[in-house]
């Protein structure tokens, strides 16, 4: 566009004022030979702020149900409240139909890795770890994270690898910095999971959100420094790695199509955060 016109952005600020440098960098990474992103995945300050509004439900629904976790309760007993929750403050569960998948969360317990479905069959007992995963759809935008949650005491292992894999994701969201590349992320949150004998589910990862509720691009929890996708202010994604007590590998039950469990049964654990790329670092969303 005129480098002298009103940024596309909205700011009021010429273009060469705004956005203008961005633009300049990331064309000057691109003939380096960097993968870098397309303009469309590069959120506005309208976008942003919808996302914001859409995290304000998402933030409270993952608060508000872990007064509700307790031995004896079931995990179907979780998801109608995530699901009344929602609509009751005008959002849309976006996991609700989304392929086929028939519930409002996705709620996984110790050795399942993510996908979990909830059903009144499933109930939770002194000792579990889960994990319950939400998206929200508000004015049409997308607010996506996770959180582990223990049912009474749990034992110092679980305990452990809970709060591994919470400071992997925080080792990642760190590494989030403009003009690094997502290879940065991975490596962080790979290098400080093997170190202590754990290891990373490479099956599934993080991706782009906010106007579709799976975006480009998509974030590995392993890498190389360097490697990935160039991180540009405007860029809204999902951190979410999936740590396993085992080995990294899992298989997906064939009756549902849906629920992912660890191959060698054992403990699974996972947060997710929503962040933003910005000038000076990142902005986490949602939690």
């Amino acid at each position: 566009m005129d480098r002298n016109k009103e940024c596309y952005c909205g700011s009021g600020k010429k273009f060469k004022k705004c956005h203008g440098p961005i633009f300049d960098k990331v064309a000057l990474f691109a003939r380096r030979g960097a993968e870098v992103p397309e303009f469309e995945m590069l959120k506005l300050p309208p976008h942003i702020e919808g996302i914001k509004k859409a995290a304000k439900i998402n933030i409270h629904l993952l608060d508000e149900v872990a007064k509700l976790i307790k031995p004896g309760v079931s995990t179907a007993t979780l998801d109608k409240f995530i699901h009344d929750t929602t609509y009751a403050m005008g959002g849309v569960p976006a996991t609700l139909g989304y392929d086929g998948y028939p519930n409002s969360s996705c709620i996984s317990l110790n050795e399942i890795v993510c996908h979990g479905i909830p059903d009144e069959e499933t109930i939770l007992e002194e000792g579990d770890i889960l994990n319950i995963d939400c998206t929200t759809i508000f004015d049409g935008f997308y607010a996506d994270a996770s959180r582990m949650y223990t049912v009474g005491n749990i034992s110092d292992e679980r305990q452990k690898l809970v709060d591994v894999a919470k400071e992997a994701l925080n080792r990642g969201v760190a590494a989030v910095k403009p003009w690094g590349f997502t290879g940065d992320i991975g490596h962080a949150v790979q290098t400080y999971v093997e170190s202590l004998g754990y290891s990373v589910v490479t099956e599934f990862g993080g991706h782009g959100i906010g106007i579709e509720f799976h975006e480009e691009p998509f974030i590995a929890h392993v890498g190389t420094p360097g490697d990935g996708m160039l991180m540009v202010p405007g860029m809204v994604f999902t951190i979410e790695p999936m740590i396993n007590a085992g080995v990294p590998d899992l298989f997906v039950d064939e009756d549902d199509n849906w629920t992912a469990f660890t191959a060698d049964g054992k403990d699974s654990a996972q947060w997710e955060h929503t962040v933003l790329v910005t000038e000076t670092g990142c902005e986490v969303l949602v939690y």
